[in-house]
């Protein structure tokens, strides 16, 4: 069992293309929602919702957890959580202060990951994406891909043989 998510979206043309890829292989992932996206992509939220989807919180803006004062990201969070109603919550970046994490954690299941695959990264070819996503995978790892622009050239590439990969190792994908 592995745990397949994303973060970032919805956005129009990558998200919808992301849900398509999961649909054809008949694998369900997480998505970690930023609220602004949501408002902005409400229809591709919905989709995700409808084709049995996991949602988690991941900020209304995106901002900075360590570059932000706790009451302002918890009002951020809260701002999101309105939108996702759900109790999952990933910090942009991966990171915030203690202060930040220690609210948090009484009230959402915080997710981090033990699978980053740098598909946002420029300077990280598509093939060396999906060689490092699949060589740090091991049964119950947390893989995060990114359903934004940034993420585009390397998503497109590796997810498809990512997934192909580990179904011919009869893994299975699992929302959080």
């Amino acid at each position: 069992m592995v745990y397949l998510t994303f973060d970032d979206g919805p956005v129009e043309g990558l998200t919808p293309w992301v849900l398509d890829t999961l649909m054809h292989y008949g694998v369900k992932a997480t998505f970690f929602c930023v609220g602004e996206n949501i408002e902005r992509n409400g229809h591709i939220y919905k989709r995700i919702l409808e084709e049995g989807h996991q949602v988690g919180n991941h900020t209304y803006n995106h901002i900075k957890g360590w570059k932000t004062h706790t009451p302002d990201y918890l009002a951020n969070v809260e701002k999101c959580e309105v939108l996702v109603n759900t109790k999952l919550f990933r910090p942009p970046y991966g990171r915030i202060k203690k202060s930040q994490f220690r609210k948090l954690v009484q009230d959402y299941k915080v997710i981090f990951w033990d699978v980053l695959t740098y598909d946002y990264d420029k300077l990280v070819s598509p093939e060396t994406c999906l060689d490092n996503s699949i060589r740090y995978t091991r049964p119950g790892s947390i893989i995060v891909f990114h359903d934004n622009v940034k993420a585009q050239k390397n998503l497109k590439f590796a997810l498809p043989q990512y997934i192909e990969h580990f179904l011919k190792l009869n893994y299975k994908f699992a929302i959080l």
